[in-house]
């Protein structure tokens, strides 16, 4: 019953001023990430002191953490709570 209501609404986000596109997403997930995965990559460097283990962890991190944020991001624009 939540998964449908959730799956309407999304269906429904043209309806909703409030929402954002699909798109708008994307890039704001785009955007994050690539700040995210620079803080990831400094630390990773700075723990091991390797860039090679850095980049490969900040790689991994870059595509996972994008995707799960779409998600998110799509999930919460759903959500009534807190819109005006």
């Amino acid at each position: 019953m939540i998964l449908e209501q959730i799956l309407d609404k999304q269906r429904n986000y043209k309806e909703d001023q409030l929402s954002e596109t699909p798109s708008r997403s994307i890039v704001k997930s785009i955007s994050w990430r690539l700040l995210g995965t620079l803080d990831t990559f400094i630390i990773s460097w700075i723990v091991t002191g390797e860039t090679s283990i850095a980049f490969s962890i900040g790689s991994i991190e870059l595509i996972t953490k994008m995707v799960l944020y779409f998600f998110h991001e799509r999930v919460w624009n759903t959500i009534k709570w807190g819109k005006k």
